[in-house]
C-alpha cells in the first residue's frame, strides 16, 4: 500500500513543487514536512536562497496539510487565498525543510503557519498561509 508521503510526491511529479525540488518527507496529526533544495533551481543569481522559492515550499507545504485534512471528496479543492511572509536569516547548507501546522481548521478556511528552517536548524522564514476549502 502507498504512503500518503508517496502519493503526495508522485502527484507533484512535472509540476512547479517538482522543479523546485521540494519532496514531501514526513507528517503526522495537523502537520506536514517537505524539504527544498538550496541550488541553481531555488537561488538567485548571488547564490543566497530567493525569498519567492521559500514563498513557494510554504503554500505547497500548507495546501497539501489542508488537501489531507479534508474528507477525500474535497480532497483537490483546496486553494491559497493569503500568504504572507517574514524572511529572518539567509539558508546555509545544502536544503531547508518547512514544517506546517494548522493553526485554524473551519469548514471553509484553514490557516496553516509554516516555518521553514536551513539543514542546521537555523529558523530563515516564517510565513502564514490562509487556504479556502470550496
Amino acid at each position: 500500500m502507498e504512503s500518503y508521503l508517496d502519493m503526495l510526491n508522485e502527484s507533484c511529479r512535472h509540476s512547479l513543487v517538482d522543479h523546485l525540488g521540494i519532496e514531501f518527507t514526513a507528517e503526522g496529526e495537523g502537520w506536514l514536512e517537505a524539504r527544498m533544495p538550496i541550488d541553481r533551481r531555488t537561488c538567485r543569481p548571488d547564490g543566497a536562497l530567493n525569498g519567492g522559492a521559500n514563498m513557494a515550499l510554504a503554500e505547497t507545504v500548507a495546501g497539501a496539510l489542508s488537501s489531507m485534512s479534508v474528507p477525500p471528496e474535497l480532497r483537490w479543492h483546496v486553494y491559497g487565498i493569503e500568504i504572507n511572509g517574514n524572511h529572518i536569516k539567509q539558508a546555509k547548507g545544502a536544503y531547508v525543510i518547512a514544517r506546517g501546522e494548522l493553526i485554524h481548521r473551519g469548514k471553509r478556511t484553514h490557516v496553516v503557519q509554516v516555518e521553514i528552517r536551513d539543514e542546521h536548524g537555523t529558523l530563515v522564514t516564517v510565513n502564514r498561509v490562509t487556504n479556502i476549502i470550496a
